[in-house]
């Protein structure tokens, strides 16, 4: 036994009224429906780890995520927090444990594991960068609201809006001519999650340079699968196209990658972990493809391990991690200092730096 040896796992739900609905093409979130793992080690060091299932996307929900994360517990104790690539790689394959579960437990071996090494997540991941700016999405909402949120947006010092489409094109492109009037100087990116048929989207684009809008970005602009369709939009446009539902596994990035049907890859940890969000990020760069990273609707938690890793790693072109909760709801403390739009990282601070109010 080991002073990084596990000795306890406590496992509890997350529930917190959204200030505003989560709305994409595929659905809406009401209520933050999240679980929390905390692993306590022989040294007295306890590690987070957070799922943030969105079953839309990843197809889980905070039952089968609590049910699966208590099914581990048994596993877990005993375990050097040391080997969270040996312990990931066996919940995978051997116990077939599902993605956000998987991610909150890989989440609190590595913050259990950095905080007995006494260093930063992202200085164990390699410490590319001490700060990142993030975007602020506007959600599929009415033109004058959206006039009105991306001039708010814009007076907080917020450079880039991303924006939900793959509803209704006409709506669509309502909104986004209220974004750019509302904040005329901001960069925008927008995010179909698999609404349009490759047709639409090629479509869709056209009316926005026929209106003077160019995206910075186009995210998932046609279903999980179609990679031929994916590939149809990007060969028929200058926007840059990211793989999102395409890409969970490192097996995924592979296949778009020879797909040649996006620009850029966004990795999500809800919907890969860290592990092999560390081999998908490796997978595009040998690419020469570009980078994102996202979140699903994660706390202070899941957020301040995506803006780690994505430091740690840096490089990455676009950064989606706006918050979802403000400062009084969250149930943790701590974490990456957020200066909105910056998340700064400290390095007297060891692991993920968050812990429960």
């Amino acid at each position: 036994m080991t002073p990084t040896t596990i000795k306890e796992v406590f496992i509890e739900t997350i529930n917190i009224p959204l200030d505003a609905p989560f709305t994409i093409a595929t659905g809406v979130k009401y209520e933050m429906e999240n679980v929390l793992i905390i692993v306590r080690l022989e040294n007295g060091m306890e590690g987070y780890g957070e799922a943030a299932p969105l079953e839309p996307v990843n197809g889980e929900n905070q039952a089968t995520a609590l049910a699966t994360l208590n099914s581990c517990q048994n596993f877990l104790i005993g375990k050097d927090v040391a080997d969270f690539r040996q312990i990931s790689k066996h919940l995978k394959s051997v116990y077939g444990v599902q993605v956000t579960a998987r991610s909150a437990i890989e989440m609190a071996l590595i913050d259990a594991f950095t905080k007995s090494l006494n260093t930063p997540l992202y200085t164990f991941l390699g410490k590319a960068e001490n700060k990142i700016e993030t975007d602020y999405t506007i959600d599929i909402v009415s033109p004058e609201t959206a006039r009105k949120n991306a001039a708010k947006l814009a007076g907080k010092g917020y450079n880039t809006l991303k924006t939900k489409v793959g509803k209704n094109l006409v709506e669509d492109i309502d909104r986004l001519l209220a974004i750019k009037d509302g904040a005329p100087n901001c960069r925008l990116m927008l995010d179909a999650n698999q609404g349009y048929s490759p047709a639409d989207a090629v479509y869709f684009l056209g009316e926005l340079k026929k209106n003077d809008i160019r995206p910075e970005l186009f995210e998932q602009p046609v279903r999980k699968d179609d990679l031929r369709g994916m590939k149809f939009v990007k060969d028929h446009t200058s926007v840059p196209i990211a793989a999102d539902e395409s890409v969970f596994t490192a097996a995924d990035a592979i296949r778009v990658v020879r797909a040649g049907c996006a620009d850029l890859i966004n990795i999500k940890l809800m919907k890969s972990g860290i592990v092999e969000a560390l081999d998908i990020a490796a997978i595009a760069r040998s690419a020469n493809m570009e980078l994102m990273i996202g979140c699903m609707i994660e706390s202070r938690l899941g957020l301040g391990c995506a803006v780690h890793l994505a430091a740690g790693l840096g490089g990455f072109r676009f950064v989606d991690l706006d918050p979802h909760l403000e400062p009084a709801q969250d149930p943790f403390i701590g974490g990456p200092e957020f200066l909105e739009p910056v998340y700064a990282l400290s390095d007297e601070i060891p692991g993920i730096g968050v812990a429960k109010k």
